[in-house]
């Protein structure tokens, strides 16, 4: 067994084009904090690295979605990722984005020196084009029907709906999703990753643990699933893999080499590379060598994310690395199974999601209730599901009745028997309660059991086995509560105060164990504990193997005569229409989409009734301009605007005066029904009406074309 000077912890990189929710998480996020947390306070030297994902065609997806630059969803989803983990207390020691130049150039550096070393090769294949469009279409700019269960929505790499893997070309009757073309093969030539020519070490690295006949790590400690999934990709015939790919939004293959232009990073490639130059980055502004990290084998690396990303951190970024040389890889990939919701699979699309930003939004204070669950419920190795009503009752039964309770008897105990101060005992007098066992060897015993209980739980997290530390926790908490209602001081402190004063003192040594354990699971609450006891935040510096030390040489975690403050409760009930309302918004809002970063989710109408593609061709959509405004004489709402629809002008009547003035509204492109049927609004005739939406508050905003679309232009 390798004992490594320093370890290097990160966690799958968020894609930079939706909010987090629960199931993201619990999937790698949760495990990788409540990891790194539990070895800080064993004062190992740890370093918590992760960013954002930041390239890609799901982002230009978006992007053309909404009608912003691929650089407005990053900018915005990329904050949102930064304050939603921290408001959720994952504590990483840097956090980047795929998009700065030191990732750029530290990816291209990569690339260069796979290509140098001839990692590389190059194929020409023949990929779907859209002529209209003058590009090659990445996979998930194509459409169509799924081989495999007739799903009329696949995209060209996955289907959804059936969870198959695709290539393009499996696709029936594909179509451009940029401008709904039947796209034609053309051939491209892009450089490719040969895995096959990686087999011979990645099989026995993987299934032995072994890398040029040396120990590497013990694959008993990876999870049979991830290793399952690694076993059936190398058995199924490991395929080169393209590296690059017809792009115009990603990282710049290097100019100099031929045959560069136009051709982008595959992200798949790019994306992993973000765990290196995130720790250069940290490295720089900590004044640290990143290839302490990266390249001296003392150095663990271990890298957490959820099953749908295995093969590519445990096959593909694997074969990089090596290829690359002099890099570390992973000791241990410990990925996570996926957690449903409310007995159906969390789908974004559909808006079936909890979403954590909004969780903290509605329900604040309430951060290590989430994170309790999570872990309780964490898809370690098979899917594992969320319900409102399971988070209300793990937060009741356990948190409050178990945890808080404890706390608060205690500590309320110590202020109305010893004025708040930590009470002193004679360890030689007899204690009755045990056939004459003096109070020291009794208060010795159980701090020994404490001990053992806490080992124990330090021992489930070394293993990664985070649902079982939590539950030995818990039943730390319990033995506590039982220490105090078999003895019950509250009613032994008049006859027999000596007795009271040592299970009150081993019961105050619990609080403050506890208040260090449980610092990776509820590090809000842990630090409300200290502030309780007196004591100061925890700063992940050895602080529990410190106190397991003290417990095995006998000595105080509080000194007889420390004052601690007034008892209060660490958690109190949630009452069912906390829970009620949020499970209505739930199934009310499973129609809608998620809201977009930076904006404010609301309470939409739901859908009118289905319509045929023939009631909505009859519709004519077309984009326009507004050379002019006007307020209607003696009518508060009504603008009158004049439209340039490129092949004619026209006057339109519009009901937006509350929520614009004719000034801000000149110029504006806008999309225009245009075949409605005039009418007369006060005595003008107007001819067509402007598209708007209507937030939760009641304000419009224009549905806009851009400002480059030329007046006139069909919307289909």
């Amino acid at each position: 067994m390798i004992q490594y000077k320093r370890h290097l912890v990160t966690a799958a990189l968020p894609y930079a084009n939706g909010p987090l929710h629960v199931g993201h998480l619990c999937g790698a996020y949760l495990p990788a904090d409540v990891y790194v947390r539990f070895q800080r306070l064993m004062g190992k030297d740890i370093l918590y690295i992760c960013g954002s994902d930041e390239h890609g065609a799901a982002i230009t997806m978006r992007a053309l979605r909404e009608g912003k630059t691929p650089r407005e969803i990053i900018d915005a989803y990329h904050d949102l990722f930064k304050e939603t983990f921290r408001r959720i207390g994952i504590s990483f020691d840097y956090y980047h984005r795929t998009s700065e130049i030191l990732h750029h150039q530290t990816s291209q550096d990569m690339f260069r020196e796979l290509h140098r070393k001839g990692a590389f090769v190059e194929l020409e294949t023949e990929q779907y084009f859209d002529v209209a469009a003058g590009q090659f279409l990445a996979d998930r700019y194509l459409t169509g029907t799924c081989p495999k269960c007739s799903n009329p929505g696949a995209y060209g790499d996955q289907c959804e709906q059936c969870g198959s893997s695709l290539n393009p070309v499996d696709l029936i009757e594909p179509k451009s999703v940029l401008t709904g073309e039947k796209p034609e093969l053309r051939k491209t030539r892009h450089w490719y990753l040969p895995l096959d020519q990686h087999e011979s070490w990645l099989k026995p690295w993987l299934e032995e643990g072994t890398l040029d006949g040396h120990y590497h790590h013990d694959p008993a400690q990876w999870k049979n699933h991830v290793l399952g999934q690694c076993r059936s990709w190398i058995e199924g015939g490991l395929q080169a893999r393209a590296m690059t790919r017809d792009l115009d939004w990603g990282v710049d293959v290097p100019a100099e080499l031929p045959g560069a232009e136009g051709k982008k990073l595959y992200v798949w490639m790019d994306a992993p590379i973000g765990y290196i130059s995130a720790t250069r980055q940290w490295a720089l502004e900590h004044g640290k060598n990143w290839e302490d990290y990266w390249k001296d084998p003392e150095c663990e690396l271990i890298q957490f994310i959820g099953k749908d990303n295995i093969v590519f951190h445990c096959i593909i970024f694997p074969a990089i690395l090596r290829a690359h040389g002099g890099l570390n890889l992973p000791s241990n990939v410990p990925a996570n199974q996926f957690m449903n919701l409310e007995g159906e699979k969390i789908s974004t699309s559909r808006n079936w999601a909890v979403w954590v930003h909004e969780f903290m939004d509605e329900l604040p204070g309430y951060e290590d209730s989430l994170r309790y669950y999570l872990i309780k419920h964490m898809p370690e190795q098979k899917d594992s599901e969320f319900t409102w009503k399971g988070f209300q009752d793990a937060h009741n039964n356990e948190l409050v009745n178990n945890l808080s309770n404890f706390v608060h008897r205690v500590l309320s105990l110590t202020h109305k028997f010893y004025d708040g101060r930590i009470p002193d005992f004679d360890p030689d007098q007899g204690f009755e309660g045990l056939a004459g066992m003096d109070l020291g060897g009794f208060h010795d015993v159980e701090l020994i059991f404490l001990f053992d209980e806490l080992q124990e739980m330090a021992d489930h997290l070394r293993s990664f086995d985070f649902r079982a530390s939590l539950a030995k926790l818990m039943e730390i908490c319990s033995f506590g509560n039982q220490l105090l209602q078999l003895n019950e001081p509250w009613k032994l402190q008049k006859e027999d105060p000596d007795t009271v004063k040592v299970v009150m003192n081993l019961c105050l040594h619990y609080v403050t164990a506890l208040s260090i354990a449980m610092e990776p699971f509820l590090p809000f609450a842990a630090d409300r504990l200290r502030r309780m006891l007196g004591l100061e935040s925890l700063k992940g510096a050895n602080e529990l193997n410190d106190a397991l030390d003290k417990i095995a040489e006998g000595e105080y975690l509080l000194e007889p005569g420390h004052p601690i403050a007034a008892a209060n409760y660490l958690f109190s009930r949630i009452e069912d229409d906390l829970i009620q309302r949020q499970s209505d918004k739930l199934h009310g809002g499973a129609a809608a989409q998620p809201a977009s970063a930076g904006q404010e989710s609301f309470n939409a109408p739901p859908l009118k009734p289905v319509i045929s593609y023939d009631d909505f061709s009859k519709l004519d959509l077309r984009t326009a301009r507004i050379t002019a405004a006007e307020k209607v004489p003696k009518a508060d709402k009504l603008l009158r605007l004049e439209i340039d629809l490129g092949f004619e002008k026209r006057t339109v009547v519009s009901g937006i005066a509350e929520h614009y003035t004719p000034e801000e509204i000149v110029g504006r492109s806008v999309l225009i029904l245009a075949n409605l049927a005039p009418r007369q609004l006060r005595g003008i005739e107007s001819n067509g009406m402007i598209l708007m939406a209507e937030n939760g508050e009641g304000k419009l905003t224009f549905v806009s074309a851009t400002a480059e679309t030329q007046p006139g232009a069909e919307v289909k």
